[in-house]
Formats: C-alpha cells, structure tokens, sequence
C-alpha cells in the first residue's frame, strides 16, 4: 500500500480547536450545532469550511487556514471566534473549551448529522456514546516525507508535557474522577487512539496501514486515532493530545511548543542527528502520569526508570525551545508555559475554585469567561467584574 505525502514548505501550522455550546442560563451544553451552523454559511459551507460539527451536537469546531506564524493562527482563530459571537450570545448561548463540560451528562448529548459519525457511532457503541469531549489539535508542516515517522517517534516523548500543560477535565458527570484529564481516559478507549505505534520509518508504516486495512480494523488511515500521527494529505504532523484549552492565549502557546519541537527535530535530522526513540513503555506510563497528576506528576525520563518533576521538566523545555521560538517568531507565544506552570493550568484553576468555596455552576461560569476575556480566572467570576451575566448573580 502507497501512502503519497503531500510535503509543506516549512513548518506551516493548522489549528483545529473544538468549542462548546454552552446555555447561560443552564450552564449546561445545549445540542444546538446545527442551528449555529445554518446561521453562519460564510464559514460553515464549502470546500475549506471554517467552522464544523464535530461528534455532538454540544460542540463545534473551528479551523484555520494554512498559517505560516502563530500570530497569524491566533488572528484567524479570533475572527472565527468573533463572528461566532454574533450568533450564539442572541441565542442565549456562551461559547467556552475544556476537555470535559463539568456538569452535563453525556446520555443528554445528540450526535451530529454527519454520515462518518453515524457510522462511528454503530461501530464503536458505548465508546462513542460517551465522547462529548473537546480538545485542540495542530497540525505542523514536515517537508520531507522521511523525516515524518521520526519525528512523530521523538515527539511521543512529550505526550506527558502536552498534557500537563493542558489538562482541564478533572470533572465528568458533576463528580470529580480524581484525574488531571478524564477526557485522556474516555477518548482513550477507542481501540485505535492512544500513543502512536512506534514504527521504523514510512514503508513501515504504509505496512502497518495496510494491514489495518487488510483486517477490517480501519476503512482509512483517517481511523487511526493516535496522540500524535502522520496526516499526509495535508503534508503534516498532527498533534492531537492537548485536552480542551479555555483561552487563546494557552492554544498560542501549544501551537508555538508543536511547531518548535517539530522545526527542532527537523534541524537535527538535516545534520545528521539520531533523534529521540522512547520505549513504548516509558510512553504509555507517562501518559498515564500526566493523565492522573498533570503538572504534579513525576516523569520517566530514561528507560531505567529515573523520574523528574513535570513543572521542572516544563521550565527546562521553555528554555530550550527559546532559541527555536525566536527564529520562528514565537517567543512570546511559547513564554505562556511558563505562566501556566507558576498560575496553574485549567485542572488546578478549576479545582481551586472549589478549594475556595465555590461550585461546579461557577467552574462552568469561569471557562466561559476564559475564553471571552482570554485570560486566566481562579476565583469566583460571580463575585467579580467579570460575571458573564446569569440570573440571580
């Protein structure tokens, strides 16, 4: 089986960022996707749409275009984002990111008409039934179609830090699951997601595809649901494993650290360099670390089992992307880990909310500020210049 990888010019960048429909009444997701849809064709109809349903009817997704520099995503996020505005707020809708809603219950979601997700939903059951998750997803470019299977093998050694950075779904249902990233659990348990199988270099996996294909376990390569994979139609690596990011400051920040790390490795193969391999082992565990604690989790960081403290490992990262992130005009976006790592990320934000007396309505309340002032809120936003406006506060 041949696999044609349409190569980039340079380390192009896609976003894909997967938004909830929230009532701001309820505070509960609304299943309202394709009325928000039908209001905005300009964006949602096409050959290159903008924005688009994903799995629930509670979620849409937004999507740039092919951007060179993050400034340049961020813009075209916060455009979609605007315009979004328009329509949701007079239908008495918020719009908000985190990797699981804190209150709904995920029986009350209506799956959107889309045939591939009908299909998923016959096939996969009870494991679909239950995705009403959200999470954010860049695409970087590789010019090279070689270099790819190398550097998704390098990069499964940061499953752990993306997460970290990222993990909001410390509830499900109302209750707390006790994890970092209960949205890392459910979307998990799909047979073909999770860390990326570790392959040798493209003819393998064009092997490994075929053989998928060969078994009946996938119809495309679209399937496979991976942390980090090949995308060759777009010519891109695609990171997947960031949960749901509430402001656009944070997904300018996971774009910066994609693009660096891949741009680094890049580099490092054109001079010879063997780059990163960890065992599969010493990945899966680190998921799962980074799954239950975040930031607080201690991290393999060799395969003799020696371990180092995430928010160590975060600060050392930030330094030395630096130089990466000045070359490609991203220094700012990537500082934001650092302001993460010392303010918290959503899981710690949203928990401290209760820590301080507050409820799941004001957690909800939170993100949805969040993502509308684009910046970081750890106390009741009802108690504050910054509520969003519900009755009674």
């Amino acid at each position: 089986m041949t696999i044609q990888f349409n190569p980039s010019r340079g380390p192009t960048l896609g976003v894909e960022w997967e938004l909830q429909l929230v009532d701001t009444h309820t505070r509960r997701l609304r299943q309202d996707a394709k009325h928000v849809l039908a209001a905005i064709p300009e964006l949602s109809e096409g050959p290159r749409p903008k924005v688009m349903h994903e799995l629930m009817q509670s979620q849409l997704e937004i999507i740039t275009d092919v951007r060179h520099t993050v400034s340049e995503s961020l813009r075209d996020l916060r455009g979609t984002i605007d315009r979004l505005r328009e329509v949701v707020e007079p239908r008495g809708l918020s719009l908000a990111c985190t990797g699981t809603h804190a209150i709904s219950d995920w029986r009350e979601a209506v799956y959107a008409p889309v045939q591939r997700y009908t299909e998923l939903v016959e096939e996969m059951q009870w494991l679909a039934w239950r995705i009403q998750t959200f999470g954010v997803h860049v695409h970087v470019g590789v010019r090279e179609r070689d270099k790819v299977i190398p550097i998704v093998n390098a990069l499964a050694a940061y499953l752990p830090h993306f997460l970290a950075l990222t993990a909001s779904s410390p509830y499900w249902g109302g209750q707390d699951t006790g994890l970092a990233s209960s949205r890392a659990i459910v979307f998990g348990a799909l047979p073909t997601a999770g860390p990326p199988q570790m392959l040798a270099d493209w003819a393998e996996f064009e092997e490994y595809m075929d053989t998928l294909k060969r078994a009946g376990t996938i119809k495309s390569i679209k399937e496979v649901w991976w942390d980090i994979r090949p995308h060759p139609d777009f010519g891109t690596i695609e990171i997947r494993m960031f949960d749901g990011i509430p402001t656009l400051r944070e997904v300018g920040m996971v774009t910066a650290l994609s693009q660096c790390l891949v741009q680094q490795f890049d580099q490092q193969l054109d001079r010879g360099y063997r780059l990163p391999h960890p065992a599969p082992w010493v990945v899966r565990d680190n998921k799962w670390r980074a799954t239950r604690y975040g930031m607080d989790a201690l991290v393999i960081t060799d395969d003799h089992g020696s371990t180092a403290p995430m928010r160590d490992m975060l600060y050392e990262l930030t330094r030395e992307l630096a130089p990466v992130a000045e070359r490609l005009g991203c220094a700012e976006e990537l500082a934001v880990m650092s302001d993460v790592v010392e303010q918290g990320n959503s899981c710690e934000r949203q928990r401290a909310m209760l820590s301080e007396g507050g409820t799941l309505d004001d957690v909800v309340d939170a993100t949805i500020v969040e993502l509308r002032d684009d910046r970081f809120v750890t106390t009741n936003p009802r108690m504050s210049n910054g509520a969003i406006g519900h009755a009674g506060t």
